[in-house]
């Protein structure tokens, strides 16, 4: 490109520069002036240019696309995206949960999968994960967990130790530890690996008819897998591997795709059904509740300024559109406010206005003031009024995605059901859907995780935790450890 056909530089008020390379200063010898306005403004911005890095998930990337809508869920959820023959504009960001934003891609962790829909009745946002459960039930380990898997406060360094103890003194967290440390821990790439809600969802009809839900996102290229020891040597090759495939397939045009699909339940039968439908470390029996298609998922357009469309992201489950609703599930309701509450924290209060998470439809809030406001707000900024301003409109929008509750106040686990034993879908897992192989590759990556720094007494818990799971697996897996020391 001729120097002639270049845009000028300019300051970020839009006032053009002078110089991109050099000061102002006093003669070609002295010092800077502090008038040199525009010097000033690329020093302090870049001392500013980062936010503080998200907590959990914070090492990823995405891409923007579209979902369509190829099977009518109206029977089951009068929410329009999922309306027949409906496209909605998509992001889709896919992540790490322990590492910082420095680690590797390929180390062995579970992956977010976050899709923000951009819906004609305003932005319907999914926060789950490659894998179907999670560690834990209840929200006030939530913390705890996720510190069990950081870094040391003395060293700074990953300990092997601390999530063993945290995972052996947890039991529910074993359905999630058996995939984690399955051929699924490690996928090859984000385009081969399912994406699910692990949370349970409430979808309601046009007639007010409610019914239980959990998403399935099956990819369309087929699940592939690293090995140990192959993420080992990717993870010093190339830290940013996946993040990398993704953006290279969608500029080769090589766009990824994923076929939702929905597990329903009856509003009913969550109150009889052998498993709480609600717990999160839990899945639903294909067998009892089959896969029902809904649509395409497809991914065709790479972010230009990752940090303003990718790191700025903010996905949050409380966004539900009518038709769409939460269900008792304790670790998503409280999600509903925590994952809110971090992104005024990291990114300020206005963090919707950033233009990544702005809404495709008309928003008509009494949100005022408050850093980084962009918006006008013109009076009136209260409610009620009678100066012409927004209302709330009871029968347009009404609360219907609902369910009752009554009981006294208590600190208590769930009522424990018929197959609510925390190992037997782990064990399940072992003996029903992996093979020989998968399972030799199970012992093998528990063992070399072991080895890496887990000392007595949690050693000899986590003999046992495997053995509650699988009493055959569990042996192998100390024998194993013993007999190579």
């Amino acid at each position: 490109m001729q120097n002639q056909d270049k845009k000028p530089t300019t300051t970020d008020s839009g006032i053009g520069v002078n110089s991109d390379e050099q000061s102002l200063t006093v003669g070609p010898d002295g010092p800077i002036l502090l008038q040199d306005s525009y010097l000033i403004e690329q020093m302090a911005n870049f001392n500013r240019e980062k936010i503080p890095e998200r907590q959990p998930h914070a090492k990823g990337s995405g891409a923007f696309g579209h979902f369509k809508v190829t099977h009518d869920m109206s029977a089951f959820t009068k929410a329009a995206v999922f309306q027949p023959n409906t496209e909605t504009e998509v992001l889709a960001r896919f992540s790490t949960v322990a590492g910082e934003l420095g680690s590797p891609d390929t180390w062995r962790d579970p992956r977010g999968f976050a899709l923000k829909f951009y819906t004609s009745e305003g932005n319907y946002d999914m926060v789950g994960n490659n894998t179907p459960v999670f560690f834990i039930r209840d929200p006030m380990k939530f913390q705890h967990f996720i510190r069990s898997q950081k870094r040391r406060s003395d060293n700074g360094l990953r300990d092997h130790d601390m999530q063993w103890d945290f995972w052996t003194l947890s039991p529910e967290s074993a359905h999630q530890v058996t995939w984690l440390m399955g051929d699924r821990g490690i996928p090859k790439t984000w385009r081969h690996m399912n994406g699910y809600s692990s949370h349970t969802y409430m979808w309601v009809n046009a007639k007010g008819e409610r019914f239980w839900v959990k998403y399935h996102f099956k990819t369309n290229q087929g699940i592939e897998c690293f090995t140990q020891e192959e993420s080992n040597e990717v993870a010093g090759i190339d830290a940013d591997y996946h993040r990398r495939d993704l953006f290279d397939a969608i500029e080769k045009g090589d766009n990824p795709s994923w076929t939702l699909k929905v597990q329903i339940m009856p509003f009913e039968d969550a109150k009889t059904y052998r498993i709480n439908p609600f717990d999160l470390t839990k899945v639903w029996p294909k067998a009892d509740y089959p896969l029902h298609e809904v649509g395409q998922l497809t991914l065709n357009k790479n972010p230009v300024d990752h940090f303003a469309q990718i790191e700025q992201a903010a996905f949050q489950p409380n966004n539900l559109v009518p038709g769409i609703g939460s269900s008792p599930d304790r670790m998503l309701l409280a999600r509903l406010f925590s994952y809110a509450d971090a992104h005024r924290a990291r990114m300020g209060v206005n963090y919707q206005q950033i233009p990544v998470n702005q809404p495709k439809c008309p928003v008509h809030s009494y949100s005022k003031d408050g850093a980084m406001q962009t918006g006008l707000n013109p009076d009136p900024v209260y409610a009620p009024n009678s100066k012409g301003g927004p209302a709330a409109d009871p029968q347009k929008f009404p609360e219907d995605a609902v369910w009752s509750a009554d009981g006294e106040f208590v600190r208590t686990a769930y009522t424990l059901r018929e197959d609510d034993d925390d190992y037997k879908q782990a064990n399940v897992l072992i003996n029903e859907v992996m093979d020989d192989a998968q399972r030799e590759r199970l012992v093998n990556n528990v063992v070399g995780h072991l080895k890496g720094g887990v000392k007595e007494p949690v050693l000899s818990r986590a003999f046992q935790y495997w053995k509650n799971i699988d009493q055959t697996i569990g042996e192998r897996i100390e024998k194993s450890y013993k007999t190579s020391e």
